[in-house]
């Protein structure tokens, strides 16, 4: 009897090794259909699944109060499964360098409680190579078994876009990869029972890997594209949003805008490609350029506060600015490598402590990642400067009399207001007559 079978008929469950922004949702979907145990080592986050909460707001708590997911911070539980789903992290060093030791760790808590005849699936973002080179070594050596004898290795890479209610894990196609045509069938078997989309059988673990860094890094590329744009139509007085809106009528226009590049992929991701490529002697030219623009573009959204506060007579050492949004994208409380911390480090260079507000983030994780207090939107008064640097729901919906209430009591051209986003109507700003700029 295949292990697929098994699984299905409930002789056989299914662990997820990490219960973060990928791994929650494939457990909770993998519950629907077959006995899942999902498990990490932050027993506080297990905790919380525990009791109904949704920490990431990526499925919501009545799901979570729903699921049949055996939430566990037990490693032992990980023996009596033998289809093992690894979602951890995989983030990149100060230096920019990949930062593999979720995954190490990861491999070692498997492979000490890996059985005979069970399938190891690898779904963080890595280089190339990581899997057979580095993951699968330390599998044999905790677990005392052979790859390809006694147990089975794929991967198959993470697609979710955190806080995306549309592209959702079922709906995007899903990679799948393994060390031979046996494990592969059986991997897309098993996905496919939660996959509606369907999979995309690739013919080689490390081609799966490719695909992986290779899509978030196509955009990364584009998008620094456009940030490059629109450095330099800000010195031309040009409109970089009115120049793309006119551009997209056009049939095959790309449709991409400028913004900060943050997050656990695509801020991340381009750095593992270039880190193996320069390992076989290659120097990356596009995509290293592409990521030194993007990861400028917070101290150029700091340049333009400053040049906009001196413009209307601000003492900048002494301004209030208020920045609305810390999270790395908009409706989504994920703050890992979020990229308002470089508008909020350069400002500090220049004596501005800027105070923070974002309904998404969590206080406690903001405070110990970054340092930062959060400030509740209602607290706000007597600001120089506005910053809308996250576009979540509860910012664009505020109406006029709502930001006007952020500001000190000053004319109206004095309030200095940045749109990183793109939110505002051009038209509407200027009928306000603020002081305004947008990225």
């Amino acid at each position: 009897m295949s292990l697929y079978t098994k699984i299905v008929n409930k002789q056989a469950n299914i662990s997820v090794v990490g219960l973060g922004y990928v791994g929650m949702p494939i457990a909770v979907a993998f519950a629907k259909k077959v006995n899942v145990i999902g498990f990490d080592l932050n027993a506080q986050k297990v905790e919380l699944y525990k009791s109904g909460i949704d920490p990431t707001n990526e499925v919501g708590n009545e799901t979570i109060s729903n699921t049949r997911v055996e939430f566990t911070s037990d490693e032992k539980r990980l023996k009596d499964a033998k289809f093992h789903i690894v979602a951890v992290p995989t983030p990149i060093n100060s230096d920019k360098t990949p930062d593999l030791s979720p995954v190490e760790g990861a491999s070692t808590i498997v492979g000490r409680n890996l059985v005979k005849g069970s399938i190891v699936v690898y779904e963080s973002t890595v280089y190339p190579g990581v899997t057979e080179d580095i993951c699968i070594p330390i599998l044999e050596k905790e677990s005392g078994l052979r790859c390809g004898v006694d147990f089975k290795v794929g991967y198959s890479p993470e697609r979710i876009n955190p806080g995306d209610k549309i592209h959702t894990l079922e709906t995007i196609t899903k990679i799948v990869s393994g060390i031979d045509n046996e494990s592969l069938e059986e991997i897309a078997k098993v996905y496919e029972l939660v996959i509606e989309a369907g999979v995309h059988k690739a013919s080689s673990i490390k081609v799966a890997e490719a695909a992986k860094v290779v899509e978030n890094s196509q955009r990364d590329i584009n998008i620094a594209f456009m940030n490059e744009l629109a450095m330099v139509f800000d010195r031309m007085g040009i409109d970089t949003k009115e120049v793309i809106e006119a551009m997209n009528t056009k049939w095959n226009a790309l449709r991409f805008y400028p913004g900060l590049v943050g997050g656990h992929c695509i801020g991340v991701d381009p750095y593992y490609f270039i880190y193996e490529a320069e390992k076989l002697g290659y120097h990356s030219q596009i995509i290293l350029s592409g990521r030194k623009i993007n990861d400028d573009m917070g101290k150029f959204v700091a340049e333009a506060v400053i040049k906009k506060l001196i413009l209307t007579n601000k003492i900048v050492k002494n301004a209030k600015v208020v920045i609305l949004g810390i999270t790395f994208k908009e409706n989504c409380p994920d703050i890992r490598n979020t990229k308002v911390i470089d508008i909020i480090t350069s400002l500090n260079e220049y004596g501005i402590n800027p105070i923070i507000v974002d309904p998404w983030a969590n206080a406690d994780d903001t405070k110990q990642e970054y340092g930062i207090d959060l400030i509740d939107l209602d607290n706000v008064e007597d600001a120089d400067c506005v910053v809308f640097a996250v576009a979540h729901n509860e910012f664009k919906n505020m109406n006029w009399g709502q930001i006007d209430a952020l500001f000190c009591d000053i004319d109206n051209s004095e309030k200095v207001l940045i749109d990183v986003k793109g939110i505002f109507d051009r038209q509407d700003i200027e009928n306000q007559s603020y002081c305004y700029w947008r990225l």
